[in-house]
This record gives C-alpha cells, structure tokens and sequence, in this order.
C-alpha cells in the first residue's frame, strides 16, 4: 500500500506499507523532508507500527508525536501530514489524481442563482449526474453574500443596499459578508468527494484545496500568502477568503472569493464594517483592510480568469463543462424555496 501527501508550503511525505490482521505492519516513511537527529524516523514509523489500521488521520498523527523525543526536530513535515498519508495508503483517502474534474466558467446568471447553485451542484455531484468541478463565477448585478451564521443586522446597512440595489443573500457556508460587484471579484467553487481531505483538520484543508490557486497568483505576479485559517493576503490586506461545507452525502463545496478591484465608498455605506453590533447574535465580520489584485497587477479581469481556468485544467487534467438551462432552472427553483426567502435571509435578524 502506498500514499502520498504534499504539505502546502512543505515537503512530500510517502508511506508504504501492509495491513495484518487489521493492523498495520511493515511501515516505510520518506520525502524530501528534514528531521533532526536522523533517527526520528525510526521514532516516527516505530509509532505506525502495528497500529490499528482503522485509526483516523487524528488518532495516527497523534501516536507520531508521542513516539518522538522532545528534542526532535520536524522540519517540512508534521505528525498531521504522516496521518493523511497513511490514510491514503490504507484507502480512506483520495488524492487529486484520484478525481475526474470538470472545469467551468460561467455562464452569467443573477447573483442569487450562484448561491444557489452551490448547493444544487452538490446534490447532483453526490448523485453522479455530473462529475466534480470547478466552476468560476459571473453574475450580472452588485451582491452581498453573507455567511450562513451571521446577524443580518449586523452586517448590512439596509438605506445602502436601497440606494445601490444590492441583492443580499446567505450562503450555505459560514465566514463573513462579501461585497461582489460584477467585474470586481474573481470568486470559484470547488465541489469534491470529502475523502480529498480525509484526514485533515479544517486547518489543513483551507490551505491543501486552495494551493494551485496561490501557483496562479504567483504565476501572475500577485505577492500573497495563506493566512489561517481561511485568507489569502498580500503584505497590505486580505485579498480574498475561502469558506466550506461538508454534506452527509460524502461531498463538499470549497469556494472563495478574491477581490480583482473595490469601490471602498460604496462597500462601507453597504457593509457594516468596524460598526457596533445591534444584536448580540451572529459571526461577525473581522475588520480586515482589502487590497485586491488590481492594486499589484494591471492584467485585465478577464485574463485572470482564463489563467485560473488553465492552470487548473491542465494540473489536474480537467475537462471543459458547462452549465445548463436545466442546472439554472434548478437553482431558481430551490431560490424560491429556500435562498430568495425572506425565513432564509434573515434567519439570523
């Protein structure tokens, strides 16, 4: 058996080994990652040996990082990392090799049809009527989506939203409120099978789904890092956010958004940005400054998208998909039922 695990921002761990009489027996661990002294590793894999092989990612970090000395020294590695690999190894978890994508941009829809395609999608990728993918966003109107557990009060200023004719909607994930302005954000979903990040903590995750978006930042010259547990930034502001949910269906929705460019006058007289609560309910927003990828880079909207679409094409041999009349019809229904709802928006007053 054999499973692999790239550490976002680290080296690659590799574990081969058998399962006995449900345990796991014969560990080899290796990558390219650095230990001090040499035989924490002899420390590492005697801790996986004969372990039982129906531990969770969690359980086998944990059995790492009692087996080491104090004075170990990991270094592009972590006990965490050692945990996803073996998973993969034994089968419980998938790498992105493993999965066949489709990639999509668009098409142009109302801003609350996006919202409710992230949950529509998911249904439909769980019931095998269309693969997993990555599906890039436009819409034809300003929006606020705010995150599924917070105050509406607290976050919107109602008299902006009138003037502006924003549509507010809730998201299914939590996080905080985003101000998307068509043209002025480079916001994609990522629906998988949960088994991508099987192991990991949600810690790990953000950071694991979200690497080949900082390769395309970097490739076009935007400077940033992930910031934990959800934000990519540059040194003078959060350039965007990454939010989750994991369905009992064994599928998820990852999906961020990043800001291409910002009309800051108009997002604080929409937002409630740094303002005294109302309710004493909700996940606020942090107060963060923005500073969007125009601020570095002068490449146009349009071609940044097409590098993100590339790039994850061909590093994970994506095919072109699409989404139909029928997927549209769909998500407007369920707007009706559920995400237009005055109950669903307002959940939290």
């Amino acid at each position: 058996m054999h499973g692999e695990y790239k550490v976002p921002g680290g080296k690659l761990v590799v574990v081969d080994c058998d399962v006995e009489n449900d345990s796991i027996v014969n560990v080899r661990l290796s990558g390219d990652f650095f230990l001090d002294p040499d035989d924490a590793l002899l420390r590492m894999t005697g801790a996986l040996e004969g372990a039982p092989a129906s531990l969770s990612g969690v359980e086998i970090a944990s059995r790492v990082e009692v087996g080491l000395d104090p004075d170990d020294v990991l270094m592009g590695v972590t006990p965490a990392a050692v945990g996803v690999a073996v998973r993969r190894a034994l089968g419980h978890a998938l790498s992105w090799d493993d999965i066949d994508f489709e990639v999509i941009h668009g098409p142009v829809v109302d801003p609350m049809i996006n919202v409710a395609m992230d949950e529509t999608l998911v249904e439909d990728v769980a019931a095998g009527r269309r693969k997993p993918f990555m599906r890039l966003w436009e819409w034809n109107g300003p929006q606020v989506v705010i995150g599924s557990f917070q105050s509406y009060q607290n976050e919107i200023q109602q008299d902006g939203v009138e003037r502006y004719g924003i549509t507010v909607s809730r998201r299914v994930t939590g996080g905080g409120a985003m101000f998307m302005e068509p043209g002025n954000c480079v916001t994609y979903s990522l629906v998988i099978p949960t088994a991508l990040v099987e192991g990991m903590s949600f810690e790990q995750s953000y950071p694991f789904l979200d690497q080949w978006v900082m390769e395309v930042l970097a490739k076009l010259g935007v400077k940033a890092k992930y910031i934990p547990l959800n934000d990519i930034a540059s040194e003078a502001g959060k350039i965007g956010g990454a939010a989750q949910k994991r369905w009992s269906n064994g599928y998820m929705v990852h999906h961020v958004t990043m800001a291409y460019d910002i009309d800051a006058v108009k997002m604080n007289e929409v937002l409630r940005i740094g303002m005294e609560k109302i309710r004493d309910k909700g996940t606020r927003s942090a107060v963060k400054r923005v500073d969007p990828m125009r601020s570095q880079i002068g490449l146009p909207r349009e071609q940044i998208l097409d590098t993100f679409y590339d790039h994850f094409k061909t590093k994970y041999n994506a095919t072109d998909g699409e989404i139909t009349e029928a997927d549209i019809q769909r998500a407007k229904e369920r707007c009706e039922t559920k995400f237009a709802t005055y109950e669903w928006v307002h959940r939290i007053p």
